[in-house]
């Protein structure tokens, strides 16, 4: 139940609870006084309810009859209590939820680091989501920030952590604790905004990988300057893979399955195992298409590239499996 709706119960119950008691009085009106004029109209009724459960008491309307006497002690009196209860109940109820809310998101910003956070949760933001999921990620590590409420309750009904606001304000990212994140998704629908959202999330975190994606491909020299350490070009790669559909379609659908992670053939990056150092990169069981070796990045058929080395990370093809995620590179 929303806070609006717990609101208007309340003040329901607290005008039945009036109700009732200036029925009481009223019934019984001829055993109290009125200072003014000595009898008891229903306004007299009403006033006199109201003043008693707000516990005023002026003292100008007074029970004097016994029947009167017997029901404020036994019935206006719990009346009054549990007027009382519904609206400091209402208050205490808000401060509670208020503090609670304080304290798991202060105990969330305490435990969260080297999180993801992806800014922009539509649908590159959430194909992202989902490859990040299948790569072993638990989706409360994931961070989504979007200026949608709506999208925001989408994304927190699905298991993530939403932040609601505009990723180019400092504010909104430091809620999302970009700053002690280890990896940032920028995937806003439009280019300059994807330009200030780095900019402004490199600026808290210079150590984060940030991985942004632009429409155009004119934009995305301007975006490695604002600090991005790797671009995405959406138009420029689905216009290259409407060509190579177009010119030949089996090229086409397996380019389709290499990006299309856990089914077929999935594109991944892993370490070398200890059975593989000092083999070239031919021998191994998966497809090598590059080596990873420090900074460098080496074709399969460098000559540097071979021995394989502890420490080397392979770029290769291999066939999706139940056990995939143990090959996957560890990112939380």
């Amino acid at each position: 139940m929303g806070p609006l709706r717990q609101v208007g119960r309340r003040l329901l119950l607290a005008g039945l609870v009036l109700a009732i008691t200036v029925v009481i009085v009223y019934a019984d009106r001829g055993g109290y006084h009125d200072n003014a004029n000595g009898s008891v109209s229903f306004l007299d009724a009403l006033y006199y309810a109201t003043v008693t459960l707000s516990t005023t008491g002026y003292g100008d309307i007074v029970p004097y009859g016994d029947g009167a006497r017997l029901a404020n002690v036994f019935l206006v009196t719990p009346l009054r209590v549990v007027f009382l209860i519904i609206l400091v109940g209402t208050t205490l109820e808000v401060l509670t939820e208020r503090t609670r809310e304080q304290y798991r998101l202060k105990r969330w910003r305490s435990t969260l680091r080297d999180h993801v956070v992806i800014v922009g949760f539509g649908t590159k933001g959430r194909s992202a989501a989902r490859t990040l999921i299948h790569r072993g990620i638990p989706q409360n590590r994931i961070v989504v920030v979007d200026p949608s409420a709506r999208v925001v309750e989408a994304a927190a009904a699905e298991g993530f952590v939403g932040v609601m606001g505009d990723g180019t304000r400092n504010d909104v990212l430091l809620r999302a604790e970009v700053g002690r994140a280890r990896r940032i998704v920028i995937a806003a629908q439009r280019d300059d905004t994807a330009v200030l959202v780095t900019l402004t999330a490199r600026q808290l975190n210079n150590d984060a990988h940030i991985v942004a994606s632009v429409r155009e491909e004119e934009n995305a020299p301007l975006l490695r300057q604002s600090g991005a350490d790797a671009v995405i070009t959406s138009s420029s790669a689905a216009g290259r893979l409407l060509g190579l559909s177009m010119l030949s379609p089996s090229v086409g659908r397996v380019m389709d399955d290499l990006i299309t992670y856990g089914s077929g053939l999935d594109l991944v990056e892993r370490a070398v195992t200890g059975e593989e150092v000092g083999k070239a990169p031919r021998e191994v069981a998966d497809l090598v298409v590059s080596v990873k070796r420090g900074h460098r990045l080496l074709d399969h058929d460098d000559p540097e590239a071979s021995p394989l080395r502890a420490g080397d990370r392979l770029i290769a093809i291999h066939r999706a499996s139940p056990a995939q995620a143990a090959d996957a590179p560890d990112l939380r």
